[in-house]
């Protein structure tokens, strides 16, 4: 009895992110609603409702033509732990009610297999699946992560500490130069979130291309953060790197993660990427950046950067081979609305998941200070 209580403790804590600072998730794409539970907030904070809104607004579908057509207002309601518009320290619980399901697109493909989808996976872990949107492999998932993530850029914010995420590539037009080059406050200019208008442009019109084509097309998210001290991270397996590659990796359509140089590092000899310490006017700082402000799995007070590389949407309008859950050859042509490039909206949810992650190891930060 006792290894199942265990057994089970492990299944059902998969679906909560963070040590102190936790989000829970709960919710389909075509069910009721999406919703999560915050815990570990402190007490005091003043939530800005207009902001955590925002930042749902960011993600929302149907918001240019580039994205899914799906039209949803994705209101949050907060159900518990904030009184009179600041937390409380409880549980703050949360929902956003699904007003646009369309559950019968799914019908006709209901007993197969999409390619490249986890129908799957899930069939075969659990043995039942809900087949309607991927249930809770949807990317609608995410709407809990920036709720939580909004709530946790609230805290940063008030120790100056910015995230701000772009698309700088998608299929083979990137930006090629340094984020610190780019006005970053143009992000959020044009639908592709793009600091370069140009290169935007050229993304736009290729991912209208490859829609009209009913193709998808996949790129590359970088994110920045500014503004973290020194020490944040814990060695040796809770390495903040290690932290925020497991968050991204979270993250529905996400195949990769690299930071500071990443995987250019080959191409560099030692001397030509060691990050130099000198006084910086009575602090310490480094002249170069190529850790990405992490060392030793620690911030090291320096920016932190890093890139989150996202795969072209699985789910194509035309026809793909595939089997049925008996294993029977079948033909699938997808119906519903999908994105045909997921980066615009998938922008806000890296710089949620980047804000719970920091705040998270800001809190245990904290708590050692405060057992030591």
């Amino acid at each position: 009895m006792r290894k199942q209580l265990q057994l089970l403790k492990i299944h059902t804590s998969l679906n909560t992110f963070g040590y102190i600072y936790r989000l829970t998730s709960f919710g389909e794409s075509h069910g009721p609603g999406i919703g999560g539970v915050i815990d570990g907030c402190p007490a005091g904070l003043v939530v800005d409702m207009d902001f955590v809104q925002q930042e749902l607004n960011r993600r929302r579908p149907g918001q240019s033509a580039i994205t899914t057509p799906r039209k949803e207002s994705d209101q949050v309601q907060f159900l518990s732990g904030i009184y009179e518009g600041y937390t409380t320290g409880a549980p703050i619980g949360f929902i956003v009610w699904n007003e646009n399901q369309h559950p019968s697109d799914y019908d006709a493909m209901k007993d197969l297999f999409r390619p490249s989808h986890a129908d799957y996976t899930y069939q075969t872990k659990y043995g039942i699946r809900d087949p309607q949107g991927g249930g809770r492999a949807s990317a609608r998932e995410t709407i809990t992560r920036c709720v939580g993530g909004a709530i946790a850029k609230l805290i940063l914010r008030r120790h100056d500490i910015t995230i701000r995420a772009y698309t700088s590539q998608v299929a083979h037009i990137r930006l090629e130069s340094n984020y610190k080059d780019y006005d970053l406050r143009l992000t959020e200019t044009n639908p592709v979130r793009c600091p370069d208008p140009a290169k935007a442009a050229e993304m736009e019109a290729l991912i209208a291309q490859v829609k009209a084509a009913g193709d998808t097309v996949g790129g590359i998210i970088s994110c920045v953060v500014q503004g973290a001290p020194a020490g944040w991270g814990e060695p040796v397996f809770g390495k903040l790197h290690a932290a925020l590659g497991a968050a991204m990796l979270s993250i529905n359509a996400v195949k990769g993660f690299d930071y500071g140089v990443g995987f250019d590092a080959p191409q560099y000899r030692g001397s030509e990427q060691n990050d130099c310490f000198f006084d910086d006017n009575g602090r310490i700082g480094t002249r170069t950046n190529y850790s990405g402000g992490i060392q030793g799995g620690i911030s090291n007070g320096q920016d932190i950067y890093f890139r989150v590389a996202f795969k072209a949407v699985p789910t194509l309008l035309m026809e793909q081979p595939t089997v049925d859950r008996h294993g029977r050859p079948a033909l699938l042509k997808a119906r519903g609305r999908h994105d045909p490039c997921v980066l615009p909206r998938a922008v806000p949810v890296v710089e949620a998941m980047t804000a719970m992650t920091l705040l998270d190891y800001r809190l245990l930060a904290e708590k050692k200070q405060i057992l030591t």
